[in-house]
């Protein structure tokens, strides 16, 4: 751990000066190989995908079937911070932080996008039938459902349980105390953490790309901006400059700020299409969906396209298993911050049900209005789409009343999901490489964010502004760090186990 007084600098010396060197490499190789980065990201994704596409589907499966085993074990009573500890926020202010961690960029991004495209294209089945778009919404409740939420809590309740119950730092070597003992403080722990905080900074530059897109097709659809790349790389350029002015406020009076006004704004946007679209069909298509949804949940779960050997899936599912792994250090230690005091079935339960049921109305609301468009309406959404993914919720709006309007609240409302995700997930990345510090300077935070958008234009300029390069740099990081998050469930296991076996050593005694 390094500290200056002047600069009150923290940092842990060998996992932030090589997080930063690999960013630092990756962008100049990048940058100096613009003609040949694309077919270099082209060969990763295919090379990845065709190779560890099972593990991917195996290992989100193993991180859900663990969460609920905790769940329904007797490991669940257990209490975060002792028997002693109290819930620092009520039950309904934790529940509004869990919905806020479950809403995001690319919720707002793929809402629309993704029905329309499994419509279109779904996995199996005809295209365009009224079949095809109750496939569509189980798909897309599946990519954005219980197993995401399964591995970003398994990841948070390791953070919480090591830091709260066990007295170590909140970062991600800590959950791995049990196998490895005070080896996590050598290089095998800064190795864990520098691929948690390069996981973090890929998964959010993939977000932040698909936030310019989306902003650039608003303006466009808005003012007649015309969208490609040197576009959106001006708009995350401008929209990292805000994050850094949120970074320089603080929590209180930047991101906490921003995130409620975000969260108005969004509502305000969801009711408004509730209201304005099919309402009552939208009442009917939740119900079904979710039906649906657990009707295909056995078969999406494990299914890998082996007989078929298509590209469906590599495309879809394991760029979604590999960007939610990614994020999962973000997510898991904003989970875990704001967590301590409840019992670990509670805390599962929430994290696994609170969002999960949050995101499957925002998807239906948006996801079904975009689908009844398509299947009663012109069918004019279902070309558009295809021919621009990012136009895809502008499209939509449009076949509403006061489309400007509510154009110009998208945009504002993706423009403040980017700048605060900027924010937040560079005070996460700058906890780990600070060793777990829990309030890392300003000047650090200024860095990363500044970094994030650096990493995401180059993605964006390397990949000729298309969503393949963004998938292929998720991905990348997202693999390695699948096999950390198998780990964390090992040790987590022993540590619990561990813990129930000293309670009856006590009682005994």
């Amino acid at each position: 751990m390094t500290e200056q007084n002047g600069s009150k600098l923290r940092i842990h010396p060998r996992v932030f000066w090589t997080s930063a060197g690999v960013i630092l490499l990756f962008v100049v190789f990048a940058l100096l190989n613009l003609e040949q980065i694309k077919s270099v990201f082209d060969a990763a994704q295919a090379s990845i995908t065709s190779s560890a596409g099972w593990f991917f589907v195996a290992s989100v499966n193993v991180y859900l079937g663990f969460v609920v085993y905790i769940i329904f074990s007797r490991h669940g009573a257990i209490r975060l911070g002792g028997e002693s500890a109290k819930p620092e926020f009520t039950m309904w202010g934790w529940v509004a932080m869990l919905f806020s961690a479950g809403m995001g960029i690319g919720l707002v991004f793929w809402s629309v996008a993704e029905p329309i495209y499994h419509f279109s294209s779904p996995p199996w089945g005809g295209p365009r039938t009224a079949a095809a778009a109750e496939l569509a919404m189980a798909v897309t409740y599946f990519h954005w459902g219980f197993h995401a939420w399964g591995l970003y809590a398994l990841m948070a309740l390791g953070l919480a349980y090591f830091a709260y119950n066990r007295g170590q730092a909140l970062t991600i070597r800590s959950v791995f105390y049990p196998l490895l003992g005070d080896r996590i403080h050598g290089w095998v722990g800064d190795l864990i953490d520098i691929l948690a905080a390069v996981a973090t900074l890929f998964g959010l530059a993939t977000s932040l790309g698909l936030g310019a897109q989306q902003v650039n097709a608003g303006l466009d659809f808005l003012l007649g901006i015309s969208q490609g790349p040197t576009e959106q790389i001006l708009l995350i350029g401008g929209i990292t400059a805000m994050a850094t002015v949120s970074v320089v406020l603080g929590l209180d009076r930047g991101i906490r700020r921003l995130s409620q006004l975000n969260m108005v704004i969004a509502l305000a946007l969801l009711v408004f299409v509730a209201i304005a679209g099919p309402s009552l069909a939208l009442l009917d298509a939740l119900v079904q969906n979710v039906g649906v949804y657990l009707t295909h949940l056995p078969k999406l779960s494990l299914w890998t396209e082996a007989y078929s050997r298509g590209e469906w899936q590599h495309g879809w599912t394991v760029f979604y298993w590999a960007w939610w792994i990614a994020w999962s250090p973000f997510v898991g230690i904003f989970i875990a911050r704001i967590s301590k005091g409840r019992t670990i079935r509670e805390f599962l339960i929430g994290v696994l049900v609170v969002p999960t049921t949050m995101t499957f109305v925002w998807l239906t609301v948006f996801g079904n209005s975009a689908l009844f468009a398509a299947l009663y309406g012109d069918g004019g959404i279902v070309e558009a789409v295809n021919a621009n993914v990012a136009t895809a919720l502008f499209v939509l709006l449009e076949t509403f009343p006061w489309a400007t309007l509510t154009s110009a609240l998208s945009v504002v409302v993706i423009t403040l999901f980017f700048v605060t995700s900027s924010d937040s997930a560079s005070l996460v990345i700058d906890i780990i490489t600070a060793g777990g510090h829990p309030d890392p300077p300003t000047v650090q935070r200024v860095f990363w964010a500044v970094t994030e958008g650096v990493v995401a234009a180059v993605l964006l300029l390397g990949g000729g502004g298309g969503l393949a390069a963004l998938q292929t740099g998720v991905i990348i990081t997202g693999l390695p760090f699948a096999v950390v998050l198998l780990l964390v469930g090992v040790s987590l296991l022993k540590g619990l186990t561990s813990d129930k076996s000293q309670e009856r050593e006590a009682v005994r005694a």
